[in-house]
């Protein structure tokens, strides 16, 4: 199942992130995983494991054009010349020619923003990623990004606890995918009273029903991170099943009620802009 946008453009609308994972813990994740059936994977310059994944990647045996890999550039790194440096070193890192898609991991405010999404859009000219976006962007900064490049995807914190309407909304506008990270919110889901009454009508669990919420919404694809292979392997199983309109309002007047928000460090942008 892919989040289809402009058209053709795919992204499959479940994968594996990889944030926080590290060494051998990183490729054994990554290798059960491709072994399960994922063929989307997230990682980043500041992860640290962009080695692993690609190492886990050629050990897999599964071709190249069959994978969508997106790694990010730092925001530290967003002027241009270091938004080439860093795209060029996550590349060796991933023992990749391209990625499928680079993204500005948080806004930048030291640099202008049409610096940096003109930098990403020469990247991706040069055939080095064949497509660019941005994460952590509020609604405003996103518009004023895909002014300077074609963005793809924004990737952004979503779950039943923090409502993104009005980023749902300029996807929408702008014809684009929202990524969601921390899907499951750290676990928090599983203590939702709704999500547990839910995940009993549906004989599901509660991250299985949160997962579902996200995937049946029109632009958004999701990336849980997870270590252990039941989970990896429950994870997947969320197209089989289909929650019903009240449920789905139901959670999303949950995430408008809990407004809860697990990254927010001190460089994140004002989310109101």
């Amino acid at each position: 199942m892919d989040v289809t946008v402009r058209g053709d453009e795919r992204i499959p609308r479940l994968g594996l992130g990889t944030g926080e994972l590290r060494g051998d813990a990183c490729f054994a994740t990554v290798s059960a995983a491709l072994s399960l059936g994922y063929r989307h994977l997230d990682t980043a310059a500041f992860y640290g494991n962009e080695g692993e994944v690609g190492r886990a990647v050629r050990a897999s045996g599964v071709p190249r054009d069959e994978l969508f890999i997106t790694t990010k550039v730092w925001w530290t790194d967003a002027a241009a010349d270091r938004v080439y440096a860093s795209a060029d070193a996550s590349l060796r890192r991933l023992g990749t020619e391209y990625v499928d898609l680079l993204l500005l991991h948080w806004p930048a405010p030291h640099v202008p923003l049409a610096e940096t999404m003109t930098a990403l859009r020469r990247v991706r000219e040069a055939g080095k990623a064949r497509q660019v976006g941005v994460s952590n962007f509020p609604s405003g900064l996103l518009l004023e990004a895909a002014r300077h490049a074609p963005v793809f995807c924004d990737q952004v914190e979503y779950h039943p606890l923090l409502a993104q309407e009005e980023l749902l909304d300029r996807a929408n506008e702008l014809d684009l995918c929202l990524t969601a990270y921390s899907p499951l919110a750290q676990g928090a889901v599983a203590r939702a009273p709704l999500m547990r009454s839910l995940a009993d009508r549906y004989g599901r669990s509660p991250a299985q029903i949160a997962l579902r919420w996200l995937v049946q919404q029109p632009r958004v694809a999701a990336i849980p991170r997870s270590t252990a292979v039941p989970h990896l392997v429950a994870n997947l199983k969320v197209f089989d099943f289909v929650l019903a309109d009240d449920d789905m309002k139901a959670i999303g007047e949950l995430a408008q009620r809990c407004s809860v928000r697990l990254s927010d460090p001190e460089f994140a942008p004002d989310w109101t802009r």
